[in-house]
């Protein structure tokens, strides 16, 4: 396989130099790009403080940027989709939400998260469709399109849609399952990412439980954000890693960029390396690499992703040199 390289372009957007919509503060996790005519719309999860309790709350807006991707024509002034109803699966936020254009619509698929009592947070995928091109989105109703099932018992999320052929293909990320990696942490969370496809966008068959991008760290690795791309005819895979535990304060755990390839869509190669994007030290993205998303406008394969904090100040773009 040729080699390809990133060249980092640096931070594009920090959310603490915008007025955020929702009361919104800091963070621009998980962008996720959608390309017009003559600007890209970048959406990406912030976050508000849930008055109730002091807790976050996880809401979807977006920056409108030129087709530089430097300058930004505006900021949402207010989130694309209300958060779920009470009891729902998407209660508490929706991080991330992946977009695609399906005929005259908008199909965005959240991942929405609500809080729980012996672990933090569970995960489920939701479908919510935009007839405006993409300022506000509809839920297709209150549930889940992909959630936990027989074998994959919690944490379903992440999802990234993708028409090949026909078929709506999904990959995501499933849990393994929670522990206490030290008796007197909190329960810490191990997923991997799978695979599943469609007919139509809602009705999902998943490979159930077949973890589809083998471990570099060991069992305990958790994959999450996968984001697919075909480059000269072959699929290609970014996705972000770490360690399962203690990875919040100590860099050497932290989040960092994978890559796979697959020519068939149902057996991927893991190659971290070619290209390999790292993090720069003394930078933003100095301590963690995290939440890529990779897109092709005008010809250049873009990545965005987050740095430091997972997202608190902003994210980043890279571009493919072949």
């Amino acid at each position: 396989m040729s080699a390809m390289k990133w060249t980092k372009l640096g931070k594009i957007f920090d959310p603490t130099q915008y007025s955020l919509p929702n009361e919104c503060v800091q963070f621009a996790q998980s962008p996720q790009a959608l390309v017009f005519d003559d600007f890209v719309r970048i959406y990406f999860s912030t976050r508000a403080v849930d008055k109730s309790n002091g807790k976050y709350l996880s809401h979807i807006a977006f920056v409108d940027m030129c087709k530089n991707l430097r300058d930004v024509i505006r900021v949402s002034d207010k989130t694309v989709i209300p958060l779920g109803g009470l009891g729902c699966f998407d209660e508490h936020g929706i991080f991330p939400m992946s977009v695609m254009r399906h005929g005259d619509a908008v199909y965005g698929y959240t991942c929405g998260w609500n809080r729980r009592v012996s672990v933090s947070v569970d995960t489920a995928i939701g479908l919510a469709i935009s007839h405006d091109d993409g300022l506000t989105f509809q839920r297709i109703g209150d549930g889940p399109v992909l959630a936990a099932s027989l074998h994959e018992p919690c944490l379903v999320g992440d999802g990234f849609v993708k028409i090949v052929d026909g078929v709506f293909h999904m990959w995501y990320i499933f849990g393994a399952g929670w522990r206490k990696f030290t008796p007197d942490s909190a329960p810490d969370r191990t997923y991997k990412i799978g695979h599943a496809t469609s007919s139509d966008g809602i009705n999902w068959v998943k490979e159930e439980a077949r973890q589809i991008i083998a471990d570099r760290l060991g069992a305990d690795e958790s994959q999450a954000l996968p984001t697919v791309i075909e480059i000269d005819g072959r699929h290609h895979m970014f996705f972000c890693y770490r360690q399962s535990s203690d990875f919040r304060r100590n860099k050497g755990r932290g989040y960092r960029i994978g890559h796979a390839w697959s020519d068939d869509l149902a057996n991927w190669t893991r190659d971290d390396m070619n290209p390999l994007l790292d993090v720069t030290p003394g930078d933003w993205d100095s301590d963690m690499l995290c939440y890529p998303h990779v897109f092709e406008c005008d010809g250049q394969v873009y990545l965005l992703y987050n740095g430091n904090e997972f997202g608190r100040f902003g994210f980043g773009l890279a571009v493919l040199e072949r």
